[in-house]
């Protein structure tokens, strides 16, 4: 981990580098012949050396990135130069055509390593490979959680832990890692991944964006205990990581017994605030650990230190437990009074978060400038377009290929477009899919160039980029139309690795589908299923029912029962035929719905609304789906688990049937980070977390917050929605209906859903849509040529929450939608 070769290396390092010529007016290194820079390589200092072929094409971009890389380098003992060579030379890096795409790293007169150049794409990345090669024996780069644990093993005890996860080597956040390894690189064993599956593993949220983790092994003395891990939430950069570490080397807790506004430590220094959990002699063990708790769970976000009250020749008001002192200079500190240890993490972090925003608000209005990279999706493809992906875990395919292979086995197929940034972005994600599918799935997953098959692309009536289908021998193609990204596309295939709906012939069959025990690997994309229940004689309802079991595949797990016997399973869960049976796996329950005089798209539309959770966490890809309800929400704002017994209270009231009117639903700030943006335009300034408030969103666009001095319990819930609709209380902002216009018409992306889908506006579009016709087998080409898909007519009508004067049925508008 600490190698004694660190201090050698440190002293100088040599990088030579083959290119082609380039003739710079404003060259930032020297110029040597390759005998002058041969001559000037002593043991232990380098030099960067860029070897040039003046009968070579030019590549000034490389040549710019490496002068732009010669400060950062010098900083870190590297020194930098360029060699020109001649026709006369005689040295091995100056005369083969195939070393002029490769780079080398030298200490002394020792080859370290090679690397393609098209690696050394820009600063970031040439300073992270340099530094990344030399800190070989200081940064471990691990593949799986095996060497995750075995690393964490021997370090118990020992020394502390840095892991990281960068989304691909020579990023800026690898560079930035790699920096901070040559700072701290003797002091702690830093551990480096790029494999996204090994942070999952870990229990990481947000995977997407690059981690950091601080893990606290010398602190275990028992091997089978786990290290501590601290999570750095800011952004990897060299100043942030520096920051980081330096709070995971300050003391955990400090007792004081001085005046608050006077107490300095190191973290006012790093720009982070102090709280203060005031105590007595009387308590003076149960608060300390409350200290230590609060210190745990504030490490790195602010210091704790415990005030000990007894000894304190300042006054302090006396119901005051907590003293919060910002890092700013002359602000004075807050005096609280806060029960809960929730409570004091919650206001820290918000302040923090508020603090940041004002921040990143800051910066925004120094750098207007709306040209640079204003596509959000063509500048993540840019930033990661020397990523290597496992293409190989998919098969590409061909106008030769195409109809041979999704004829010969169920297949998914991918139909995007080279130059297309959304497709680029989605192949990832389709890529990240084949990871996880590896070895386990039938279906064999491909994809296919438009850019490069558009005469194949159009026969399969592929009109737009990126769109997946998934074939199957005698069925109809069905195309994914659902969010594009890993789980979602994750979701439609395993779902579809059977026929819908499931006929089920057996009473003891139908048990095990409702208990969850026959498709049990299912229900991860599935926490519902559905059970259609039908007399042997009831041809036209089991004929609908089937079609909207077809219809919703991909989406829901749905069966049929049409035996003679069904009257035993419509006594048991007292059914009358025909009807649906629900089984709620995550609840454990099963309820029935009736089918009388229900057509298919009525079925649709009942088997979706039911499929929805029960207590649902709003995120921004399922939050429309909540919106289409048409009815208030009745949000929970936490920032992170809510506490069971708010989740006992509500799903309390729901069963008693009071919440019928609303959408109970809470939303994790944590994993939906939005949402504080959604707190600040409600409150002004944030309230402590957790916080429950009413928005009715459709209709007048009112905000109701729960009294925050109050806990949320079943009575308190019962008699605050009586005032509601009483309207006793006062809303606390109303939301405004203006619109967000885009900035150009092309960017209009809301006009263009609302076009798209203006045919048939009272459709409740499932998630996944199914071509209608059959390919015919016989054809030279396997064409789907399916322009329309089958659309249900209508919608069931929804009720909306009118029991109180003050919250009336209006039109319908998506702009407070919008404005959500």
């Amino acid at each position: 981990m600490m190698s004694s070769d660190f201090s050698i290396f440190r002293v100088g390092i040599s990088f030579i580098m083959m290119c082609i010529f380039h003739k710079s007016t404003e060259d930032s290194v020297p110029e040597l012949s390759p005998q002058k820079y041969f001559s000037t390589l002593q043991p232990g200092k380098a030099s960067l050396a860029y070897f040039c072929q003046a009968d070579s094409p030019s590549t000034s971009v490389l040549l710019e990135e490496l002068n732009e890389a010669a400060k950062p380098l010098q900083d870190y003992g590297i020194s930098v130069a360029k060699v020109n060579c001649v026709k006369e030379e005689t040295s091995k890096y100056c005369g083969k055509e195939k070393d002029l795409m490769k780079a080398y790293l030298f200490r002394g007169n020792i080859l370290l390593r090679e690397f393609p150049t098209d690696t050394l794409f820009d600063v970031n990345a040439i300073v992270a490979h340099v530094l990344f090669a030399l800190l070989f024996n200081e940064v471990k780069y691990i593949t799986t959680l095996e060497d995750l644990q075995n690393i964490e093993n021997a370090l118990k005890g020992k020394a502390n832990m840095v892991f990281s996860y960068v989304r691909a080597i020579g990023t800026p956040e690898h560079r930035a890692v790699m920096e901070a390894a040559f700072v701290y690189g003797t002091t702690y064993q830093f551990v480096l991944t790029t494999e996204m599956a090994l942070l999952e593993s870990i229990g990481s949220e947000n995977i997407e964006l690059a981690h950091l983790y601080f893990f606290h092994c010398n602190l275990v003395s028992d091997l089978t205990q786990q290290c501590r891990r601290t999570r750095m939430e800011q952004s990897l950069t060299t100043l942030n990581i520096h920051l980081f570490v330096k709070t995971m080397k300050a003391p955990l807790l400090t007792e004081v017994a001085e005046d608050p506004q006077q107490v300095s430590t190191i973290h006012l220094q790093l720009g982070l605030p102090l709280v203060f959990i005031v105590s007595q002699q009387a308590t003076y063990e149960a608060d300390r650990r409350t200290a230590e708790w609060v210190a745990w769970r504030l490490l790195g976000k602010a210091g704790v230190l415990l005030l000990l009250r007894d000894s304190l020749k300042v006054n302090i008001p006396q119901h005051t437990n907590v003293i919060f002192k910002r890092a700013e200079q002359e602000v004075p500190v807050e005096f609280l009074e806060l029960h809960d240890v929730e409570l004091i993490i919650s206001h820290v972090e918000n302040n923090n978060h508020i603090e940041e925003t004002q921040e990143d608000e800051d910066d925004d209005m120094e750098d207007p400038d709306m040209d640079i990279q204003d596509d959000e999706v063509a500048e993540t493809v840019y930033r990661d377009r020397k990523r290597q992906l496992p293409l190989e875990l998919t098969v590409e395919l061909t106008e030769e290929t195409f109809n041979a292979t999704v004829m010969a086995s169920d297949s998914i197929v991918l139909f995007y477009a080279g130059w297309h940034a959304v497709s680029m972005a989605f192949l990832q994600s389709y890529i990240d899919v084949a990871i996880k599918l590896k070895d386990t799935s039938t279906m064999l997953l491909t994809r296919i160039n438009c850019a490069d098959w558009s005469d194949i692309c159009t026969k399969q009536n592929v009109s737009e980029f990126p769109i997946v289908k998934m074939y199957k021998k005698g069925e109809n193609p069905v195309s994914y139309v659902g969010m594009l990204g890993t789980e979602g596309l994750l979701k439609f295939i395993q779902l579809n690795r059977i026929s819908y709906p499931v006929n089920i012939t057996l009473i003891q069959e139908a048990e095990k589908y409702l208990s969850g025990e026959l498709y049990k690997d299912l229900l991860t994309y599935s926490s519902v299923s559905v059970l259609g229940l039908f007399s042997p004689t009831m041809t036209t309802a089991k004929e609908d029912f089937t079609e909207a079991g077809n219809y919703l595949k991909g989406c829901v797990i749905t069966g049929i029962y049409s035996e003679e016997d069904v009257w035993i399973l419509s006594n048991k869960y007292a059914a009358t035929l025909p009807a649906l049976l629900l089984a709620r796996h995550k609840e454990g329950k099963i309820e029935s719905i009736p089918l009388a005089n229900t057509h298919v798209q009525d079925i649709v539309q009942i088997i979706t609304n039911a499929s929805l959770e029960t207590f649902p966490e709003i995120t921004v890809e399922n939050l429309p789906t909540y919106l289409r309800l048409q009815k208030p929400l009745l949000i929970l704002f936490s920032d992170g688990s809510i506490n069971p017994q708010y989740t006992k209270a509500i799903l309390t009231l729901m069963k008693q049937k009071h919440l019928d009117s609303l959408i109970p639903c809470w939303l994790n700030l944590k994993n939906t980070p939005v949402g504080r943006g959604i707190l600040r335009a409600y409150f002004s300034p944030l309230p402590p977390l957790p916080l429950l408030v009413l928005v009715n969103l459709h209709s007048g666009g009112q905000v109701f917050a729960f009294p925050s001095n109050q806990s949320i319990t079943e009575q308190n819930l019962v008699l605050w929605l009586k005032k509601l609709e009483a309207g006793l209380e006062n809303h606390i902002t109303i939301l405004s209906a203006q619109e967000w216009k885009p900035p150009l018409p092309a960017y209009d992306f809301l006009s263009m859903m609302d076009a798209a889908t203006a045919p048939h506006p009272s459709r409740k579009e499932p998630e996944y849509t199914k071509e209608t016709d059959v390919p015919e087998n016989d054809k030279e080409q396997h064409e789907d040529k399916s322009a329309i898909r089958k659309e249900p007519i209508e919608t069931l009508r929804i009720k909306h929450w009118n029991k109180s004067n003050w919250f009336k049925e209006t039109e319908k508008s998506l702009k407070n939608d919008k404005e959500l």
